[in-house]
């Protein structure tokens, strides 16, 4: 009896660090981890979001329309509010799931839910983050695309791809 004890607390041990390694490695200068972010999430075509930004910064380079700028800034603010509640979500999931885990023993029924049910936010944050993305390149034209990706790789010091590789 005590090695299934042993065994069920060492798979509560990894699900924890398997959860709490993540948010520590992304989290932000307040403690909060940036849920969802993966490492190089900003980059065009990777991320979402920041694109819409990124097009909105360098609006004159661009040369974007005044329908283009109403249009992308609409984009970023309806997937802004999208993501909010979502996040606070998964903070409080992520609090719950750190509490389950340090019942003795822990609810493992209880545990493998709460796991699950972050995942289905994160899935969803993904999502929405994708959609922005095709919103925003939908504004753009090819060439302002095109122009944006020279920009994205400049800032990262890298060549654009080539047209025929995928982005």
């Amino acid at each position: 009896m005590n090695k299934v004890k042993a065994w069920f607390l060492g798979g509560a041990v990894l699900i924890s660090a398997a959860i709490a390694v993540p948010l520590w490695l992304h989290a932000d200068g307040d403690g909060q981890g940036r849920f969802g972010r993966r490492p190089g999430a900003h980059q065009m075509f990777a991320g979402g979001a920041p694109i819409i930004s990124m097009a909105l910064k360098h609006q004159s380079e661009l040369k974007l329309t005044a329908d283009q700028v109403a249009s992308l800034e609409k984009t970023r603010i309806h997937y802004q509010s999208q993501i909010e509640p979502l996040h606070q979500q998964l903070r409080t999931g992520e609090v719950e799931i750190a509490k389950l885990m340090q019942e003795t023993p822990a609810n493992l029924v209880q545990l493998k839910l709460k796991i699950q049910e972050t995942e289905k936010l994160r899935s969803e944050l993904r999502y929405l983050r994708v959609e922005a993305l095709e919103n925003g390149k939908s504004i753009l034209t090819n060439d302002q695309r095109e122009q944006l990706k020279t920009m994205f790789a400049s800032r990262r010091g890298q060549h654009p791809r080539n047209p025929g590789q995928p982005s």
